[in-house]
């Protein structure tokens, strides 16, 4: 088949629709990537047998996709294109990545009606409401994260099939829009035996913090991650691990908050801020580690979605410390491969890094059980059977 999969940013990056688009290209079909181009990128290019299709956008386009549920504005603009890529590539079926294009590619496929794959890498509407900007004027004012669940209840009846990314996030959705459980599939944010089979160990990472009790977070830290708590359970651990420190490798334009705390209680020595690195550096960052964190808020969203982090870490059989969001709870206590602290809680969290500090034993044997997790049940090669197996019934 000839499968358009529809992004609204640039790629790359965005390892979930990399993987997805590289697994349906080894099954034999044709994947076409509609994405956008703000800086006069690289035109069309095939990536890892992607052919990416790019359209040239701006930065007024970007700022009224936030407005795309209050005016048309956005979606006008995006239907146009992605009219122009369907019949330009002679698509078979639509594959749309989260809800923001989604009334776009439903408008521009309204006449030729196209199958409809829905792929809900998140709740949006959820994590909407904990933006920053909207919670002052004007974003308060004018973008409405009611709007975009109602768009999003619609949408999940129009599409012909739903793709997310937990069995949680699968039970929230039935539950809440009525559908036939057959119509949503899980296909997880899992890693590729590659991440870790074929990683190369950067050799000055890993002696950087050879020395050290080093307690990783890798990804997004913008603060419903939980990085707070982190921060300041630091305080209570340098008095207990004198060799402590806290590697923080990622960023978001928050981090100036983040920087300040950690300013504030005097833990420079102890705390340090690595930004943004190329993905393949997180494997050297992972073995130079001794405990891998995921210390998100508890919300509706953080609740039936894990991130991409957790297998990482485990991939590489290191113990995790997940705060006690419902989907990675029952990932980390269902496969015994960490600890699990209540979100937000700093004297949990810190009580719960000592008992992993004070027993090796048991460091070990999380980590070689989440190891064994990801290598017999949970790399992408063997979690992306489902989507094969939607794209062939569709086929069919």
């Amino acid at each position: 088949m000839r499968i358009g999969m529809l992004l609204d940013k640039t790629f790359p990056p965005d390892p979930r629709v990399e993987n997805e688009a590289i697994s349906l290209i080894e099954k034999g079909h044709e994947v076409f990537l509609f994405c956008l181009n703000y800086n006069n990128e690289v035109g069309d290019e095939v990536i890892n047998g992607i052919q990416v299709k790019r359209f040239l956008s701006n930065q007024l386009e970007y700022k009224l996709s936030a407005l795309a549920y209050t005016f048309s504005f956005y979606t006008n603009s995006m239907k146009r294109k992605i009219a122009n890529f369907i019949s330009k590539n002679q698509i078979e079926v639509l594959h749309i990545h989260d809800i923001r294009i989604a009334e776009a590619v439903f408008q521009a496929n309204k006449k030729i009606n196209l199958p409809v794959v829905l792929d809900l890498h998140d709740n949006m509407p959820e994590i909407m409401k904990l933006y920053p900007h909207l919670q002052k004027f004007p974003g308060k004012q004018l973008i409405s994260p009611k709007k975009w669940k109602l768009k999003e209840e619609e949408f999940i009846h129009k599409a012909d099939k739903i793709i997310t990314v937990s069995q949680e996030f699968i039970d929230e959705v039935v539950n809440r829009t009525n559908i036939h459980p057959d119509k949503i599939v899980l296909v997880p944010n899992t890693v590729h035996q590659s991440f870790y089979k074929e990683a190369t160990i950067e050799k000055s990472i890993v002696n950087k913090y050879q020395d050290h009790f080093m307690i990783l977070y890798l990804g997004d830290t913008g603060l419903r991650r939980g990085l707070q708590t982190a921060i300041e359970s630091i305080s209570i651990l340098k008095h207990k691990i004198p060799n402590v420190k806290l590697v923080i490798v990622g960023k978001n334009t928050t981090d100036v908050i983040l920087k300040k705390q950690v300013q504030e209680l005097q833990l420079e020595e102890y705390v340090e801020f690595e930004g943004w690195k190329n993905v393949v550096l997180f494997p050297s960052y992972i073995v130079a580690s001794s405990i891998c964190i995921s210390p998100l808020h508890r919300n509706i969203q953080h609740d039936v979605a894990y991130a991409n982090k957790l297998f990482q870490y485990m991939s590489f059989g290191k113990p995790v410390l997940v705060s006690n969001a419902i989907a990675q709870k029952n990932l980390i206590e269902k496969t015994n491969s960490g600890l699990v602290h209540q979100d937000r809680n700093t004297g949990d969290f810190a009580e719960k890094i000592m008992q992993l500090f004070e027993h090796n034993s048991l460091r070990i044997s999380l980590g070689e059980n989440g190891k064994r997790f990801i290598e017999e049940e949970f790399c992408w090669e063997k979690t992306s059977k489902n989507l094969i197996q939607l794209y062939s019934q569709l086929k069919n």
